[in-house]
């Protein structure tokens, strides 16, 4: 089995590969001071409760963008699997041309997404991921990268508004019935939510008219379901889209 591995700011998310199936996923927070012994632990837990041994995974490969993280999940592996990963960046193929000023500057998960995306759909396209940072991601119709934009994410907005004000209370972050507040949660929570529904569209519009193609918009990422359904602009979820692209990356290094 593959294990594919997506490194992010605020959880890891793994998935569990038999050929195309995804046979199980699951994540788990993301902890900078955490040592390889309490990872190696959490994952083994986590593979015990899928029924999955452990010998039965042979390969892995890594996308991450907390650098502290990188060597300890590599020990993990080596440690639970016996097995060295592949990681996204350390001169793996993605097989897509990245049209960037630098492309060592592009978060992997930005480029998995984008090879995931492509391999799916086949055209042109802007492919939004809700994470802890929000990015917008574009590719040509020929299946170049294009480049994008990273925005704040709606939980780094929320946490920032209660953290820098002195009299906001910190709110979930939630759709409220209407956008006009009566109390100061629900104004909160409208600036909030409709804010970003706002964000997303007129991102969405600017970038289509610079790429001066008809891209499809597709999504992905933590707070998707959020968003997604508030807006007709995002055509299609992909909760797994990251984890698919690292599939696929590994399949075209011919391991």
């Amino acid at each position: 089995m593959l294990l594919t591995i997506d490194i992010g700011n605020t959880s890891i998310a793994f998935g569990l590969y038999k050929g195309k199936e995804l046979a199980a996923h699951f994540k788990m927070g993301t902890l900078k001071d955490r040592g390889v012994d309490e990872y190696t632990v959490f994952l083994r837990c986590l593979l015990s409760s899928k029924g999955i041994p452990t010998n039965k995974i042979t390969d892995g490969i890594i996308s991450c963008v907390v650098p502290p993280l990188l060597e300890t999940m590599k020990e993990v592996c080596k440690e639970c699997f016996g097995m060295i990963p592949l990681v996204v960046g350390d001169d793996v193929d993605a097989g897509i041309p990245i049209l960037y000023d630098n492309p060592k500057e592009v978060g992997a998960d930005r480029i998995v997404n984008a090879v995931a995306g492509y391999d799916k759909y086949h055209q042109s396209l802007i492919i939004i991921d809700f994470g802890t940072a929000t990015t917008f991601d574009c590719v040509s119709s020929s299946g170049e990268y294009l480049g994008g934009a990273i925005s704040p994410g709606i939980s780094i907005s929320a946490e920032a508004l209660f953290q820098r004000t002195s009299k906001l209370p910190r709110v979930d972050i939630a759709q409220p019935p209407t956008a006009i507040g009566k109390n100061t949660v629900a104004s909160m929570q409208s600036g909030l939510f409709y804010g970003y529904v706002s964000l997303v569209e007129g991102m969405v519009r600017r970038i289509k008219d610079e790429m001066q193609s008809s891209p499809l918009v597709i999504a992905t990422g933590g707070q998707v379901e959020l968003i997604a359904h508030e807006t007709d602009v995002i055509k299609h979820v992909e909760p797994f889209l990251t984890l698919e692209g690292l599939r696929l990356i590994y399949k075209r290094t011919g391991r």
